[in-house]
């Protein structure tokens, strides 16, 4: 595995099928109580541009439950490109911590800071993707189907960094993905593109019950995410009719589940009976962030030097 992970794509088949059996290992440990403080001595640096309340806990949390430390630094210790220069605090931290995990609003400025960095750096969320989300997404899927090879995903809503990492997640899970979303808010062609390059099973359409129809896991996210607020009229007028409810559950797949990566703005892309409802999965997926970052943090620091 790369010593960034920046992408989905970072990770290779193999390394996801063993990060997800690490995953599973990790969560079956802290359920029964038994210690497992791998990462005695590191400490890894969360460096936010952007807010997330899932985001830090779910790291903070699996560094103390690792037995190692996790250091949040807001937007107010560090001004990544604004005040001191990225590639100096990149070389600074490396010093001190054993990993970094940025949260920021480009992709551009995790990828200059870890071409700097030596020591890895992870993925928190950019406008591109967010990895770490998928491979808890991932994972969930595994749990509740026993596989993830010809399970179909139906994406209803905006076409954003989630939903990037998902189609690129195809080429290592064997799943198919059918996005649906209103024109202008689509996943880019480029994303789209390669996603199929490598060979990924993708599609893109507008009608959400062109999606839906037969789909095992039906995933949605909000319609305005931070720093898009300016947008909100015009994005909840184009985004009409993409909202997560009982009748469009009706054309999925009798067993389908539904996933949402929080928060929810329930009303709007989703219905309250829907993520109440039995078919919801979003607390287990919620949960699975947890775990999921835990092997992650394990595979990438107890191999750092």
């Amino acid at each position: 595995m790369k010593k960034d992970i920046l992408s989905i794509l970072d990770i290779t088949a193999d390394d996801l099928n063993d990060l997800i059996r690490d995953a599973v290992h990790l969560k079956a440990m802290r359920a029964g109580g038994e210690a497992h403080k791998v990462l005695d001595g590191k400490s890894l640096a969360m460096i936010f541009e952007k807010p997330s309340t899932r985001t830090r806990v779910s790291f903070e949390v699996g560094m103390t439950d690792l037995g190692g430390h996790a250091l949040y630094l807001n937007p107010h210790d560090v001004q990544l490109g604004r005040g001191e220069e990225i590639r100096d605090m990149a070389r600074v931290l490396s010093r001190y911590v054993s990993g970094v995990m940025i949260r920021a609003y480009r992709h551009e400025t995790i990828a200059d800071y870890a071409s700097h960095s030596t020591v890895p750096v992870i993925n928190g969320l950019s406008d591109i993707e967010h990895p770490c989300q998928v491979l808890a997404d991932i994972m969930t899927i595994r749990e509740h189907f026993g596989q993830s090879r010809d399970v179909k995903i139906a994406w209803v809503g905006d076409g954003n960094n989630v939903c990037n990492s998902l189609l690129l997640s195809t080429a290592l899970t064997g799943m198919s993905m059918a996005v649906a979303s209103p024109k202008g808010y689509q996943p880019g062609q480029q994303v789209v593109g390669h996603a199929r390059s490598v060979g990924g099973d993708v599609m893109v359409v507008e009608s959400p019950y062109d999606a839906v129809m037969d789909a095992d896991v039906i995933y949605t996210d909000i319609w305005v995410s931070m720093g898009e607020e300016a947008e909100h009229d015009l994005r909840m007028k184009a985004f009409t009719g993409y909202c997560i409810s009982e009748d469009l559950l009706e054309h999925a797949a009798p067993d389908a589940v539904v996933m949402h990566c929080l928060p929810a703005h329930r009303g709007e892309e989703i219905t309250d009976a829907v993520i109440e409802g039995p078919q919801s999965i979003v607390w287990d997926q919620a949960e699975n962030r947890l775990h999921a970052q835990k092997a992650l943090l394990v595979k990438l620091l107890s191999a750092e030097k």
